[in-house]
């Protein structure tokens, strides 16, 4: 019988941990990464936030690394903390300070495997120059579509041969059909015959929460019945409630900020929006996918591969509120047809990004970098990848 190969220690670098789209996909890859083949952490260079502390009672959690933005002696904490805790692979998430310490501080511990994930072709994921000059130590770079490996490419300049796309996962199970969302309805004060439209969004600028309200705005002179939820929280609450009531429509509008219990609010949506500057491939439009809610959103970076023109749901030019507007009064209007772009959501979203599939993409590309780098073996045993480098003969062009 041969023996099983040590784990694959993987360090996973952050800011911090609040409550948001990639957090949640932070967490939801830690936690199902296999156990059997995989010792997870996480390092967090700030304070460790909601979902850190969380994670801290499951898998060891680092933090408070960097105390203001010119502390070099963030990068000897680093490298003591990769090599006390032998670490085998890192992989960055995002871009900004964590992208740039957490590489360099890889490469001076001698860190075998050294990755960096990005989620969105903009702000925060926007790539400055340090970032790219450290381009020749890392191994991958992780993108969560094709359209925005594409734009890794040729928009940021990172060579084909290391792009490597792993669509982003959502668990099915968890984000399912629930039938009975009265329990919502009466503690959130909406009337059982009200339609209801949402984003779940961080209160961030680049999510454009300030269209949202527009369209609110343009649906309540069609529907005028309609209440609008915005789930998330962040710097542009004071902001966006102002402009609620300036708008005239705060009576419809309900803030609700951080949840816990996202995928029954999802299935009280009747439409879920996103009305963001810049995305990639967002988790909340997959969510919405995976409850069988119908998405209307803005055409920017990826979101065109989840929310299918007619089929999953509708798309408008970023910023256009009036397209926006009309494609949700339409689906408010027709029942029939929203439960058909619910149901052909499920399907799509079941198919193409499991949270399954998301993990495995991920044990297969650190294992086969691993052991490209070492020779040794560790972490799951091979099998077929899920994500492919975009530089490949047979990748995705």
């Amino acid at each position: 019988m041969t023996p099983q190969s040590p784990s694959l220690r993987v360090l996973f670098f952050t800011t911090s941990m609040p409550v948001g789209g990639a957090e949640t996909l932070l967490v939801n890859l830690i936690r199902r990464l296999d156990p059997n083949h995989f010792s997870p952490e996480l390092c967090c260079l700030k304070e460790r936030g909601p979902l850190g502390e969380e994670l801290a009672e499951e898998i060891p959690v680092h933090s408070e690394f960097i105390r203001h933005k010119a502390d070099l002696c963030v990068l000897p904490r680093l490298r003591r903390l990769l090599q006390e805790r032998q670490i085998d692979a890192i992989v960055t998430v995002g871009a900004g300070d964590k992208m740039f310490w957490g590489r360099l501080a890889a490469k001076w511990a001698g860190v075998p495997v050294i990755c960096s994930a990005l989620h969105s072709t903009g702000w925060p994921d926007g790539v400055g120059r340090l970032n790219r000059l450290l381009t020749p130590i890392t191994d991958a770079v992780i993108g969560v579509a094709a359209p925005h490996g594409k734009y890794l490419v040729e928009q940021v300049g990172f060579p084909p041969e290391k792009v490597v796309v792993i669509p982003n996962g959502v668990d099915t199970d968890r984000f399912s059909p629930i039938a009975d969302t009265s329990h919502l309805r009466r503690e959130l004060g909406i009337a059982e015959t009200s339609p209801v439209a949402g984003i779940v969004a961080a209160l961030r600028p680049e999510k454009n929460h300030e269209l949202f309200l527009e369209v609110a705005q343009l649906v309540l002179q069609k529907i005028s019945d309609t209440v609008f939820l915005i789930v998330g929280n962040g710097p542009q609450r004071e902001t966006l409630e102002h402009q609620a009531s300036q708008l005239g429509i705060a009576e419809s509008v309900r803030f609700l900020g951080t949840r816990s219990d996202i995928p029954e609010l999802l299935n009280l949506f009747d439409v879920n929006v996103l009305t963001s500057h810049v995305e990639a491939n967002p988790v909340s439009i997959l969510e919405a996918m995976s409850t069988a809610t119908p998405t209307v959103a803005t055409q920017v970076g990826s979101v065109a591969e989840s929310v299918v023109q007619g089929k999953t749901g509708y798309l408008a030019p970023a910023g256009d509120a009036p397209a926006l507007a009309a494609h949700v009064v339409s689906l408010l209007a027709m029942p029939l047809q929203r439960q058909a772009l619910g149901d052909s959501a499920r399907q799509l979203v079941a198919t193409r990004w499991s949270l399954e599939q998301m993990v495995s993409g991920y044990e297969s590309l650190l294992t086969r970098l691993f052991e490209e780098k070492t020779g040794a073996r560790r972490g799951s045993p091979a099998r077929e990848p899920v994500g492919a480098s975009v530089g490949a003969p047979n990748g995705i062009s």
